[in-house]
């Protein structure tokens, strides 16, 4: 799971503008602080698709899936199951 969390984090902080990488919180929303819109949605969702070989489904685009490195991670485990 860390290493996976670490992987999203490292996607985030080098895609997104973070102003301040080490205050980035797992569990921050990353929609409410304005971190990604709902293009980068789409963005983590590429990634998530070719670093995990996982395939994330309409229905699965929701904020509990995708808002936090934490719920990312989470997701990912789940599918790889």
């Amino acid at each position: 799971m860390e290493t996976t969390r670490q992987q999203i984090r490292q996607f985030i902080v080098s895609n997104f503008y973070v102003q301040d990488p080490a205050a980035l919180e797992d569990e921050a929303s990353l929609l409410d602080r304005g971190l990604i819109d709902s293009t980068g949605v789409l963005e983590v969702i590429a990634f998530v698709e070719a670093t995990f070989g996982v395939k994330v489904e309409d229905a699965e685009m929701v904020p509990e899936n995708l808002d936090s490195i934490a719920s990312i991670a989470a997701f990912v485990l789940r599918k790889k199951g």
